[in-house]
């Protein structure tokens, strides 16, 4: 497992701490959490960019048109 090292201001640590304190968790878990979280969505959006002009040619505009053809 690698190693970050992140400077953060007084109030995020606190805000973090009491966090950590109020779910049982560590900083750590919280963080590497919050990144995995993060770093999914940001995938995600890069797929959809992708993806939305390829429905969107094949005729599917809403959610409805994607539930229509497939469930």
């Amino acid at each position: 497992m690698a190693t970050l090292t992140v400077r953060i201001d007084d109030e995020l640590d606190r805000q973090l701490t009491e966090l950590a304190r109020e779910t049982g968790r560590t900083k750590s878990q919280l963080v590497r959490e919050m990144l995995r979280r993060q770093t999914t969505m940001a995938l995600f959006q890069k797929v959809r960019r992708k993806a939305v002009p390829l429905a969107e040619r094949a005729g599917y505009l809403t959610d409805e048109d994607i539930f229509r053809d497939f469930s």
